[in-house]
C-alpha cells in the first residue's frame, strides 16, 4: 500500500510530460525575449569586484582524481576566516560565466538543460574577508557581490530556517540557490522544472570539488523552512525560491 502511494508521485521523475508538450508554443518559438542571464543590481546597490583568477592561483591546489576520490559531506567547520580569493574561486567553479553568446544566453561553468541556468547564487555571510555579516548575491556577468542586506541577527537565524541543522551555523557563509522558474519555462514550459533540479545538482557536485581544491569542506542542505530562507534572501517564494544550500567552511 505505501508502494502504491509512492507511485503516484514518481511521474516528476520521469520524462514523460515532454512527449504530450507543443513546443511550438513556447514563449521561445512565439519569439518572446528571454529572460535575462542575471538578476539586475538595484540602482543603490554598489558592486563589490572579486579576485580573478590570477589570485586563485595562490591556492592549495589538488588534482581532480583527488579531489573526486576525498569528496565527501563535511559538517565540522573550525572558526577560521574564508578569504575573498577563495569564496571568488568557488562562485566561479559554480556559476561562473566563460562566455555570454546572445542576450539571455551565456555559457558557464556547469552543464544546464538548453543552457538556461535558472538560478542566482545567494551567500548568508558571517566570517568572510572584507564582507560585513549579512546576505549577498553573486553578478557572475561581472564577477562581483552585490549586498543585498545587512543583518547582524543572521547567524541566529540559520538554525530555525534550516530545520535545526545547527551545524550549518558555523559555517563562515553559506551558499544559497535560488531558481527563478521562468528561465527555463521560457524554453520548455511545464517540462522545465524537472531539470531544473537537475541543474541544482551539477552546481552543487562543482561545489563540493571546488572545496576539496583549498581545505574547505561542504555538506547540501535540501530540508529547510521554505518561508523563513526565503524571507531571508527577500524573494518572493513564486517567481524566484530557495531550492537548494550549501554551507562552507575551512575543515
Amino acid at each position: 500500500m505505501e508502494n502504491e502511494r509512492n507511485a503516484e508521485h514518481r511521474d516528476f521523475l520521469k520524462d514523460s510530460l515532454r512527449q504530450i508538450i507543443n513546443f511550438r508554443f513556447t514563449d521561445q518559438h512565439q519569439g518572446i525575449e528571454p529572460p535575462p542571464v542575471q538578476k539586475p543590481p538595484r540602482p543603490d546597490q554598489k558592486l563589490i569586484p572579486l579576485p580573478s583568477g590570477e589570485k586563485w592561483k595562490t591556492l592549495r591546489g589538488t588534482d581532480l582524481l583527488d579531489a573526486i576520490s576525498n569528496r565527501k559531506s563535511r559538517r565540522r567547520f573550525n572558526s577560521e576566516t574564508l578569504s575573498l580569493a577563495e569564496l571568488a574561486f568557488l562562485l566561479w567553479s559554480t556559476q561562473g560565466i566563460k562566455k555570454e553568446l546572445a542576450p539571455g544566453t551565456a555559457l558557464r561553468t556547469v552543464p544546464s538543460a538548453g543552457c538556461r541556468h535558472p538560478f542566482e547564487t545567494y551567500l548568508l555571510v558571517s566570517n568572510v574577508e572584507g564582507l560585513g555579516v549579512g546576505v549577498y548575491r553573486y553578478l557572475p556577468i561581472e564577477h562581483a557581490l552585490i549586498l543585498e542586506k545587512k543583518d547582524e541577527d543572521l547567524v541566529e537565524k540559520i538554525a530555525p530556517a534550516t530545520l535545526g541543522q545547527a551545524f550549518a551555523a558555523a559555517a563562515p557563509v553559506i551558499f544559497v540557490w535560488a531558481a527563478l522558474p521562468y528561465r527555463t519555462e521560457w524554453r520548455y514550459t511545464t517540462a522545465a522544472h524537472r531539470v531544473i533540479l537537475l541543474d541544482a545538482g551539477h552546481i552543487c557536485q562543482n561545489l563540493y570539488l571546488a572545496c576539496e581544491t583549498m581545505n574547505c569542506g561542504t555538506c547540501a542542505i535540501a530540508a529547510f523552512n521554505q518561508e523563513l530562507i526565503d524571507q531571508l534572501l527577500g524573494v518572493d517564494g513564486i517567481d524566484e525560491f530557495t531550492v537548494y544550500m550549501a554551507p562552507v567552511g575551512k575543515c
